[in-house]
């Protein structure tokens, strides 16, 4: 069938999403209007989304897929008047739908695309956590959908609203550091059970009363819940549950790993001083990898172009431990961001997290998951405000300011003034899954982003583009 002809045979029975004129996008709310929120995802992180959202205006709807406290009972608790969903599906097809104006969307890593792209096209501004997606192709999509609908967007990186970030963005563009050309980045993650610990699917178990198994397992394959087998190591916590909540990241049907966890976090600072977009080549190496489950560790390379003025830029990210050791940048060059620290508490060995730059003129070293604390090479640190942004507007106000950021943008109408809008954030996103591209074939590729191929390795195709189950693609629309 003809899109149009398609478009208008099932728009009956899939109500305001298909039907009704775009409103939010096309609104003007002013000083003294109240941003009307929907909330997709509101126990854990999704809580403080939401909440921190809600001091910025009204929430009306609510979706989560546990009842309990901890998420829909404890949100539907503190907003009676919102309505309440297990299904985002069912909000979308709602009436309260077309009084909504701005959505977060804090799920599991493999529904942020799938409920976000159907909040774009009904030109809902969105706030979705980090990583920005599960895969390449909606990370992109989602940035295509965003210009295309002018809507405001923004990602759940709440680092970049630190002042040192800041600073040390405008620090590296100014070229106080020269050339770089190299950076690293490490990660305490995993926190969660994966590789080495589990390589295989649990036992099967009982749904716990009031989750919704349907719903968290949305457009992923179909599989029972589980329980951890006796011999998972319990360091994990006294959790038993195999997927929810939290321990679904090191499953890759639902999650994307510690690198999609955490890179958006720990290599932000570095990506958007160095002005990073799609890396050309992509280099990879782990242990005990396997379909199920992240890697036990992984050190990953990318390849980035010139970029202006800039130079080409080798950037390494590690995760997990190998043989019982943490993997971690070369130790040369980790004694020489250690002898530039000024901190004597933490300059004794490397910090958990955390990024260098290697500048022809001197370092810059970041003891921080988020970048907010940087320092530079001696021969250039003297008189040198590493603080505060003298350019870059001053916020401070970490997860709460990237909600003032995003809601700025809506009234302001100005997807910019939200440092992690999609342009970037896609961007971000993008990188760093193709680094689990690699991690899964365990081969090296070059990455044209034209046509999003990653050539020489014809097998990283599936992991670039999804599938989706039966009845739970929104993504395409």
């Amino acid at each position: 069938m003809h899109r149009r002809n398609f478009l208008a045979s099932a728009a009956g029975g899939l109500g305001y999403l298909y039907t009704a004129p775009a409103f939010s996008a096309d609104r003007v709310i002013g000083a003294n209007g109240k941003v009307l929120f929907a909330g997709i995802g509101v126990g854990g992180k999704g809580r403080s989304d939401i909440e921190q959202a809600g001091n910025l205006g009204d929430v009306i709807a609510l979706v989560d897929i546990d009842e309990k406290d901890a998420h829909l009972g404890g949100a539907a608790k503190k907003w009676p008047k919102a309505k309440t969903f297990f299904d985002y599906r069912k909000l979308f097809d709602d009436a309260v739908f077309k009084d909504v104006d701005a959505v977060t969307i804090s799920t599991p890593d493999h529904h942020h695309a799938n409920a976000a792209a159907p909040c774009i096209r009904a030109k809902k501004h969105v706030y979705v956590q980090k990583p920005l997606t599960r895969t390449v192709f909606e990370a992109q999509l989602l940035k295509k959908l965003a210009v295309e609908n002018k809507v405001c967007t923004q990602m759940g990186n709440q680092g970049t609203t630190e002042s040192g970030l800041r600073r040390a963005v405008e620090l590296v563009q100014a070229g106080t550091l020269g050339d770089v050309t190299e950076v690293h980045v490490w990660t305490n993650r995993p926190v969660w059970p994966q590789a080495p610990d589990v390589l295989k699917r649990p036992k099967e178990a009982p749904v716990p009363k009031g989750v919704h198994w349907e719903e968290f397992i949305g457009p992923a394959p179909m599989r029972p819940n589980a329980v951890y087998d006796e011999g998972v190591p319990r360091r994990y916590g006294k959790r038993t549950q195999a997927y929810h909540d939290f321990l679904w990241r090191g499953w890759w049907d639902f999650g994307t790993g510690a690198i999609g966890d955490m890179a958006c976090h720990t290599a932000n600072m570095a990506f958007m001083a160095l002005k990073l977009g799609f890396p050309t080549r992509v280099t990879a190496e782990a242990g005990d990898v396997n379909p199920e489950t992240c890697p036990s560790w992984a050190h990953v390379t990318m390849e980035f172009p010139a970029r202006g003025d800039m130079k080409p830029v080798m950037l390494h990210w590690y995760e997990g431990a190998r043989s019982g050791y943490k993997v971690t940048p070369p130790s040369d060059l980790v004694a020489k961001a250690l002898a530039i620290d000024p901190d004597p508490k933490r300059n004794k060995g490397l910090v958990n997290s955390g990024s260098i730059m290697v500048g022809t003129k001197g370092l810059l070293y970041s003891p921080n998951d988020y970048g907010a604390d940087v320092c530079v090479s001696k021969n250039l640190a003297d008189g040198l405000n590493l603080k505060t942004p003298e350019k870059l507007p001053v916020n401070g106000k970490f997860d709460q300011g990237q909600k003032d950021e995003w809601v700025e943008a809506i009234r302001a109408n100005d997807p910019k003034k939200a440092l992690a809008n999609f342009d970037y954030a896609s961007m971000l996103t993008t990188a760093f899954l193709l680094g689990n591209v690699a991690i899964r074939t365990g081969k090296a590729f070059d990455f044209e982003s034209e046509t999003l191929t990653c050539k020489g390795c014809p097998e990283g195709q599936q992991y670039v583009k999804g599938e989706y189950r039966k009845g739970w693609d929104l993504v395409n629309g």
